[in-house]
């Protein structure tokens, strides 16, 4: 089984992908931030470097859905694999940040990869707003995020509720904003409430 985390920079995807992994006994599968060669060039130069990074991503996703297609456990995705395309690789083409060439090049490689890949059985939607995230990115204080705007980050909270509106698979929506489930009991078992009740036809 496959269940995919999802939600915009800042939101908590990272940490509730550890705490379902540790909860339910599930695999965690973590998205590769800290090896892209390219993210803090692409930080600092967004235009020069999406394609470079955007590229990269596309085969790290695509290497972790064919080991997930291949596994017999329960496997919990910090980010998917289509996120990467209809969120970050559409906001940066429309931003102007990514030229029709790359654009074509990379949903051609996309396409391909396509025809191996199946969508999550579930996707966990943390939904937050603009406010929100950019002080959880503040807290977290890594250098290379300083320098992320709020006209980005509000295109891709744009382009994630259009994307969400329109997915094909069983979706699962947390409002996140007024949520601390790291460290309010309450708040992570109402989330793993929700959760019992989509797999498992609980509560």
């Amino acid at each position: 089984m496959h269940i995919g985390i999802a939600g915009n920079i800042g939101c908590g995807k990272t940490t509730l992908t550890r705490m379902l992994a540790e909860h339910y006994g599930w695999t965690p599968k973590y998205e590769a931030v800290t090896y892209n060669p390219y993210l803090e060039d692409y930080y600092k130069d967004i235009q020069r470097w999406s394609y470079n990074l955007e590229t990269y991503f596309l085969a790290q996703r695509f290497k972790d859905v064919l080991e997930i297609a291949n596994s017999d456990r329960v496997i919990v995705q910090d980010r998917t694999i289509f996120e990467g395309v209809y969120i970050f690789v559409a906001n940066n083409r429309a931003m102007g940040n990514l030229s029709e060439r790359d654009f074509n090049t990379y949903m051609e490689l996309f396409r391909l990869m396509m025809s191996l890949v199946k969508v999550p059985d579930l996707l966990i939607y943390l939904k937050s707003s603009i406010p929100h995230l950019v002080s959880q990115i503040a807290k977290r204080g890594r250098d290379y995020e300083k320098t992320i705007s709020i006209e980005y980050l509000t295109g891709l909270n744009e382009r994630y509720d259009e994307w969400i509106a329109q997915y094909p698979g069983k979706v699962l929506t947390i409002e996140a904003d007024n949520l601390d489930f790291q460290n309010r009991p309450e708040d992570f078992a109402m989330i793993t409430d929700k959760i019992d009740a989509q797999l498992y036809g609980l509560f």
